[in-house]
């Protein structure tokens, strides 16, 4: 097997948040906890203004910050899929991962003690099923699967936006077909 990976049409994403719903319920999430966010951004001004989405999730990188900087080995990358997982029993608390993520991905989990994140929903796939986020986006604005087999399937997908880290530091498994607005490195995050 090769590196499991995410896609992303910002065209398609209307802003929902149902994949978010969905990935909060399957993992079962406290009140303030979440593994998928949808965001919306802004760019321009008006009468130009353009208002986009980005939903996002662990990027499961080929280079994970988080696995690096775990003391414990909590953070690990699965050898069979290339995703980044978390063993809870390994995991101490002491929120290393969460620092060193330039995503802010890993989330406290206060009344565990525990550090957790998106497992790309790994146990439904391995029943067989897609990620949550995936099989509910009502637009169907998320794909997954291997990072080479999404790359040929969407050649002008790209893993730099405005709104994010530069890629080059972890190497993240995501692509996303951006709406040009995305790549305007002067926007404001709208609360919606």
């Amino acid at each position: 097997m090769g590196k499991k990976a995410f896609y992303f049409n910002m065209a398609n994403c209307i802003g929902c948040r149902t994949c978010q719903i969905a990935c909060k319920d399957v993992n079962d999430l406290e009140v303030g906890t979440l593994f998928r966010h949808v965001d919306s951004f802004e760019t321009g001004a008006y009468p130009s203004a353009v208002l986009y989405h980005y939903s996002s999730s662990c990027n499961h990188c080929e280079e994970p910050a988080c696995v690096a900087n775990c003391p414990t080995g909590a953070m690990y990358i699965d050898e069979e899929d290339g995703t980044v997982q978390h063993d809870d029993s390994a995991c101490i608390g002491c929120k290393t991962c969460q620092v060193s993520c330039p995503y802010s991905v890993p989330q406290y989990l206060e009344e565990r003690g525990i550090v957790a994140k998106c497992s790309m929903c790994k146990p439904l796939r391995d029943a067989g099923e897609a990620p949550a986020c995936v099989s509910t986006c009502l637009t169907r604005a998320l794909e997954w699967g291997e990072l080479e087999d999404l790359k040929a399937a969407h050649l002008d997908a790209v893993s730099d936006i405005a709104c994010l880290p530069d890629s080059g530091v972890t190497s993240p498994a995501v692509l996303i077909d951006v709406k040009p607005a995305a790549l305007e490195p002067d926007y404001l995050q709208k609360a919606l």
